[in-house]
């Protein structure tokens, strides 16, 4: 049953959109290079535009998993800012060994943070954006009682983490192409990545296929939590500190990031390799519009938002016109 899952799945043409992506990407980089070709094309610019686009990339990512499972997972900024903040507490303590720990119990509390959204989800029936919403109150809430509700600084004990280069590409920037990649190899090449697929087209099918789908969906929301985590270190590391409303527009924007990537917010479609094209594309525009002071950040969450719809009405269409031809 999975392998006939699984090419079915090959067959779909998702393949389409990431070619859409590229194309987007590289008409993107000739308009700025033709209207802003100094003060945009370089490699300082480059790398700026590397280490932002990190964080809520690696959010996006675990984002495009959940929705491919059939759900949301709106909790992944706030799980960043706890996993933040217990890695700064444990900083602070000055024992040794405790930037191994920190990091360590960063990793830990997203994946708890996620293995408690999939409990809620698969074996409580809660739908998930009820579920993730009401726990990154809960998740905000506890990060509000361990900082005191100010900010925790690290003192710069992981600030290398943000600013290493290799081979002048920033480390941050690595740890997303990494983690794509291995994500991509995940849900392309393995049985979980099929399950998850099928779970999220039909989870009556998957349950009569064999498959524990709640099992699954719980994994789903524990590699989510992981990347949140992640993308909290990496942010206690750039900004040299934690808060728990950091980054609350993050929210919107792995959203968007996942559905111009192509995943289907109805679940069970889209490929992993489309939301890093659509994260770079995404920052690429924020960066160029920085390059116009006339335009205020305040238009940053209106240009966002029409983005996304204008996102969901095209896939629509296009899913509209695929039927059409197959019918």
């Amino acid at each position: 049953m999975d392998k006939t899952i699984g090419q079915k799945k090959k067959t779909l043409p998702f393949d389409e959109n990431v070619r859409r992506l590229m194309i987007i990407l590289v008409v993107l980089l000739i308009v700025t290079g033709v209207t802003k070709s100094a003060s945009f094309v370089n490699l300082s610019n480059f790398q700026s535009i590397g280490k932002q686009l990190t964080e809520y990339g690696l959010m996006s990512l675990g984002m495009g998993i959940c929705m491919i499972s059939g759900g949301i997972d709106l909790s992944t900024v706030y799980v960043a800012n706890l996993s933040g903040i217990c890695a700064g507490l444990i900083f602070q303590m000055n024992l040794p060994g405790n930037v191994a720990v920190g990091c360590l119990a960063a990793l830990c509390v997203g994946l708890l943070c996620g293995a408690f959204n999939g409990v809620l989800i698969s074996y409580f029936h809660i739908p998930p954006m009820l579920a993730t919403l009401g726990s990154y109150e809960l998740f905000m809430g506890i990060s509000v009682v361990l900082s005191g509700g100010s900010t925790v600084s690290t003192q710069g004990q992981i600030e290398l983490l943000s600013s290493l280069t290799l081979l002048n590409i920033p480390l941050p920037f690595l740890i997303f192409i990494i983690c794509t990649v291995a994500l991509v190899c995940l849900m392309g090449k393995t049985k979980f990545g099929t399950r998850t697929y099928l779970a999220g087209t039909s989870e009556k099918a998957a349950r009569f296929a064999g498959i524990h789908v709640n099992t699954t969906v719980i994994k789903c929301y524990m590699l989510s939590g992981l990347l949140a985590g992640i993308a909290g270190l990496i942010s206690l590391s750039r900004l040299n500190s934690a808060k728990a409303d950091f980054g609350t527009s993050y929210t919107m924007q792995t959203i968007l990031v996942a559905v111009l990537g192509g995943i289907n917010p109805n679940g069970g479609a889209g490929r992993l390799s489309g939301i890093a094209f659509a994260v770079v594309i995404l920052q690429l525009l924020s960066s160029y519009l920085n390059q116009f002071p006339t335009i205020s950040n305040y238009y940053r969450d209106l240009i966002w938002g029409a983005a996304l719809l204008l996102v969901l009405v095209f896939n629509v269409k296009i899913s509209q016109k695929s039927g059409k031809k197959k019918d």
